[in-house]
């Protein structure tokens, strides 16, 4: 069985969180051998896509890395997936190779992601609003997991982000991304699987979108006026949604190809705004549960 560790809110040491007598032995055991034997990559060599299967790597004011393989006792847990990551450009064989889709076929990892003119990329976007709406439901007493350590890395893939949401059992997933259309689209949207591949998706998680796009709109953020309706926006094609087994959605936050949008997203204000909005819809569907 494999061994998920995450970012969580608990408390602990990285080493005293949830160490493995095994994991202690290998420690001992590279300390007194080469450490080519331990399979130390140089600084030179490519980053591995990250798997759940590896130790988050610290990042700034995250919670301490713990293990979370199911909710602690009176903690409703969430799953925060900031899109791409921040070394996927630079390792094409590594985000284009294909996994599942969920729906007997298969795609990509990864993608690099999208950016605004001026070159603020999704991946920092994504990574930045995912940070403050995790600090957002940690104060408000919810744990959170993030399916990604930090923004310097590759992937993990698709599939993989899907497994680390159903792995922590949590209520719910929310993927936090910006869209690339053409500069005169603006506006927000949320994607959920449909047809529904599990019973968490049809009915719960379009109501997780619903509660998303109220929040969104109460926010002063408009629906996009591109694509979908009124900000809902069914789809087949994305896996971390089909391979979600709790209620799943991916929001686009914006179109980062419109002016005034690539504007408002490349702002420490306007990332705190989405965060905001965002942290209030994941309230209100948990609150209606």
């Amino acid at each position: 069985m494999m061994t998920f560790r995450w970012h969580t809110t608990q408390q602990a040491s990285p080493i005293t969180a949830w160490t493995p007598p095994a994991v202690l032995v290998q420690v001992l055991l590279c300390c007194l051998v080469p450490l080519a034997a331990c399979g130390t990559i140089p600084p030179s060599s490519a980053p591995a896509v990250w798997l759940p299967s590896q130790s988050p790597r610290a990042t700034p004011a995250a919670a301490s890395v713990g293990s979370a393989p199911s909710e602690t006792p009176n903690k409703i847990t969430v799953v925060l997936d900031p899109g791409h990551n921040g070394a996927n450009a630079e390792y094409p064989a590594k985000i284009n190779r294909q996994v599942p889709n969920g729906r007997g076929g298969t795609k990509a990892c990864d993608t690099t992601g999208t950016s605004t003119e001026a070159g603020y990329p999704e991946h920092a976007f994504a990574w930045d609003v995912a940070l403050r709406v995790r600090d957002a439901l940690v104060a408000r007493g919810v744990q959170v997991v993030l399916t990604r350590p930090d923004d310097a890395g590759v992937g993990p893939c698709v599939n993989d982000r899907a497994a680390i949401a159903n792995q922590a059992g949590a209520r719910a997933k929310v993927s936090i991304h910006a869209d690339g259309a053409a500069p005169s689209g603006h506006g927000f949207h949320v994607a959920y699987a449909d047809p529904p591949v599990h019973p968490s998706q049809g009915s719960p998680s379009i109501a997780l979108a619903t509660a998303l796009v109220r929040a969104l709109r109460a926010g002063g953020f408009p629906a996009a006026n591109y694509i979908g309706s009124g900000g809902l926006y069914p789809r087949s094609d994305l896996a971390g949604l089909n391979l979600s087994q709790i209620p799943a959605v991916l929001l686009e936050c914006a179109n980062m190809r419109n002016p005034q949008e690539a504007a408002l997203v490349s702002t420490p204000a306007g990332r705190a705004r989405y965060a905001a909005a965002i942290t209030e819809g994941i309230m209100a569907w948990l609150t209606s549960r």
